[in-house]
C-alpha cells in the first residue's frame, strides 16, 4: 500500500522591529521589505512582523511569543552604543542567560574603532551579547550582529542590515523560494473573484493575490500567482489569462 503523499515543509520567519522612533514616525521603516526578500530567497517564508517600542517587558513578551511559533526570529534595531540599546538585554532576559562582553566582538570592536578615537564604554556596549551566542559578520561598522539558537539579532539601520543578512546568505536551512508572476486587467475585483477562485481552487500548490487600484478614471487589478513550482505558476497564469478573455476582458501581461 503506498503511503499518502505529505505537504512540502514550509519554513517561516517573523520579524520584530525594535525602536521608539519607529512608532513615533520619525524613521521610516526600510527593513521589512529587505528581509522579506532576503528570506524568500533562502526558502523561508515571513509569515509575520511586529514593532513594539524601547521596552524590555514588551520586546521579551513578544521574542517568547515569536520565537515559539516560528523556524526563526529576526529583529532590527536597539543594538548600538547608546543608553536606550536595549535589544541585547531584552532578549537575554526572556531567554533567562546573562549578558556579557563577547572577546571576539570586542577584539573586532577594538581594531576597528583603534585609528577612530578607540574603544569608549559606550562602544563597548556594541560587544554585549547573550550568554552563548554567536557573531553575525558585520564589513561596514565593525559592530556585529548576533545569533542566539534561531534568533537573529540585526542591526537597525537598513544598509548595515543587509550586510549582516548578506552574512547568512545560504547559511539557514529553509524550502523552495517562492517565485511570483503578475497578471493585469482593467476590470473590477468583484467581477472576476469567482474566476480567482476556482483558478486558485484547480491548481494545487498556487497562491492568487488581488490589488485593486483606479487610474485615469478607471477600475482595475493585478493579479500576483505565487508558488514554489515554476510549472504550476505558469499554468496558473495561463487559466488567469484564458479565464479573463472568456468573460471578454483584456489580460495584461506583468501586470498593469
Amino acid at each position: 500500500m503506498t503511503s499518502p503523499q505529505t505537504e512540502e515543509r514550509i519554513w517561516t520567519a517573523a520579524l520584530l522591529v525594535i525602536g521608539d522612533e519607529i512608532l513615533s514616525g520619525r524613521t521610516q521603516d526600510r527593513n521589512v521589505s529587505q528581509v522579506a526578500l532576503w528570506l524568500n530567497l533562502q526558502g523561508i517564508r515571513l509569515s509575520e512582523v511586529r514593532v513594539v517600542a524601547d521596552d524590555l517587558s514588551l520586546i521579551g513578551e513578544a521574542v517568547v511569543q515569536l520565537k515559539a511559533r516560528n523556524d526563526y526570529l529576526f529583529t532590527t534595531g536597539g543594538i548600538g552604543p547608546t543608553h536606550d540599546d536595549i535589544t541585547v538585554d531584552a532578549i537575554a532576559a526572556a531567554l533567562g542567560v546573562p549578558v556579557v562582553i563577547h572577546p571576539r566582538a570586542r577584539a573586532v570592536l577594538q581594531d576597528y574603532y583603534e585609528s577612530r578615537g578607540g574603544l569608549t564604554e559606550a562602544r563597548l556596549r556594541m560587544a554585549r551579547v547573550p550568554e552563548g551566542a554567536e557573531l553575525i559578520e558585520n564589513r561596514m561598522s565593525g559592530a556585529p550582529g548576533i545569533r542566539m539558537g534561531n534568533i537573529f539579532i540585526l542591526a537597525g539601520v537598513p544598509n548595515i542590515a543587509a550586510m549582516m543578512l548578506d552574512a547568512l546568505s545560504n547559511r539557514l536551512e529553509g524550502g523552495k523560494p517562492v517565485l511570483s508572476r503578475t497578471i493585469g486587467c482593467w476590470v473590477a475585483e468583484s467581477e472576476v473573484a469567482d474566476l480567482l477562485r476556482e483558478t486558485e481552487k484547480a491548481h494545487a500548490g498556487s497562491q492568487i493575490g488581488s490589488y485593486p487600484f483606479f487610474r485615469e478614471g478607471k477600475t482595475g487589478a493585478n493579479f500576483v500567482v505565487r508558488s514554489t513550482d515554476a510549472v504550476i505558476l505558469d499554468a496558473c497564469i495561463a487559466a488567469i489569462a484564458a479565464g479573463l478573455e472568456g468573460l471578454g476582458y483584456l489580460p495584461v501581461t506583468d501586470g498593469i
